[in-house]
C-alpha cells in the first residue's frame, strides 16, 4: 500500500521502524483513510517483517493526534475503496465476521489489536497534544515517551459519545481504576508532568530530545533477541486477565522449553562466556 497519511520509515541496520500520522494541518486527526493505512502499517507491512524489532508511532507538527475528523463524514467522495468503511468510524467490519477476514481489519481498531498483539515493542513518541483517538492511540502503544509540550484527554465525555478505540480497557491498566473513571468522566486535559507522575507517560523530555530519547529505548529493545522480547510481551500481557499464578507459571515454562532451544539463545551464552556483543537472528 501507497501511504497518504502516514509516513513509515525503516533503520533496517538498527531494527527499528517510525511511523508518523502525517495531517499536521488538521492536527494528525483521523479520517477513514488513516484507519485503514494505520492497520496496514502493523497488520500487513511492520508486523511480518522480521527485520523490524521496534516500532516507534509519532506525529507530524504540533500534534500527536487530535482524535477523529469530523470533515471525514461531509465529504462527498469516498476516501477508501471498501464501501463498508464508509458506514462509522468502527464499520460494520469490527461486528462479528464471517469467512476469513480478521477482526476490525482496516480499521482503527484492528489497528489497536494488532499493536497489542504484533511480537516486537512499540513505542510512542508524543509530540504533543493527544486528544480522544489521539490518546487511546498512544494508550494502546506498550511505553510512552512523552514531549514536555504533550498534553492528555479522554475527551470522549464531553462530547456526548463512549468511550472509544479501547481507552475503558487500556486506561484503567495503566493508570488504576479510580483515576481513569476520574479522567473519563471529567475529560479534563493533563500536562506532561501528571501523565509521568500517573503513568501515562513512561518518561517526559525536553521538545527537542523527543525523538533522541524514543529512539534510543527502541534501539536498546532491538538489540535484545527479539523471540524474547516477543516472549516478554506475550507473557506481560497476558497476566494482566490472569488471576492464577500456576497457569501463569505453566505460560512462563512453556515460553522458556521454547527459547531455551533457539539459536539466539546459545548466541547469547556463548556471547556472555567469550566477553563479546551477540548478535541475534531471531531464530
Amino acid at each position: 500500500m501507497e501511504y497518504k497519511r502516514l509516513i513509515c520509515e525503516k533503520d533496517k541496520k538498527n531494527h527499528i521502524a517510525i511511523v508518523t500520522l502525517n495531517r499536521p494541518d488538521v492536527g494528525n486527526a483521523f479520517d477513514f483513510l488513516v484507519m485503514e493505512e494505520i492497520d496496514h502499517v502493523f497488520r500487513d507491512n511492520l508486523g511480518p517483517d522480521n527485520n523490524i524489532r521496534a516500532i516507534i508511532l509519532t506525529g507530524a507538527g504540533k500534534y500527536f493526534c487530535t482524535g477523529v475528523d469530523l470533515n471525514m463524514f461531509a465529504a462527498k467522495d469516498p476516501l477508501v475503496k471498501d464501501a463498508e468503511l464508509e458506514k462509522g468510524v468502527a464499520s460494520s467490519r469490527v461486528q462479528e465476521q464471517e469467512g476469513e477476514v480478521p477482526w476490525g481489519k482496516g480499521t482503527v481498531l484492528g489497528a489497536i489489536v494488532m499493536m497489542r498483539s504484533v511480537p516486537k515493542a512499540v513505542i510512542a513518541a508524543i509530540n504533543g497534544p493527544a486528544v480522544g483517538l489521539g490518546f487511546a492511540l498512544a494508550l494502546a502503544c506498550d511505553m510512552r515517551i512523552a514531549s514536555d509540550r504533550a498534553r492528555f484527554s479522554a475527551v470522549f465525555v464531553k462530547r456526548g459519545v463512549g468511550p472509544d478505540t479501547g481507552v475503558s480497557f487500556t486506561l484503567p491498566r495503566v493508570v488504576g481504576f479510580s483515576k481513569a473513571l476520574e479522567m473519563m468522566l471529567t475529560g479534563d486535559m493533563i500536562d506532561a508532568a501528571e501523565a509521568e507522575r500517573i503513568g501515562v507517560a513512561n518518561k517526559v523530555v525536553p521538545h527537542d530530545q523527543l525523538m533522541t530519547a524514543a529512539t534510543e529505548l527502541a534501539e536498546k529493545i532491538a538489540k535484545n533477541p527479539p523471540l524474547a522480547v516477543a516472549a516478554h510481551k506475550e507473557a506481560l500481557y497476558k497476566s494482566m486477565s490472569e488471576n492464577d499464578v500456576i497457569e501463569q507459571l505453566k505460560l512462563e515454562v512453556a515460553i522458556q522449553d521454547k527459547l531455551l532451544n533457539t539459536e539466539d539463545f546459545k548466541e547469547a551464552a556463548a556471547a556472555f562466556l567469550e566477553k563479546r556483543p551477540a548478535v541475534f537472528k531471531g531464530r
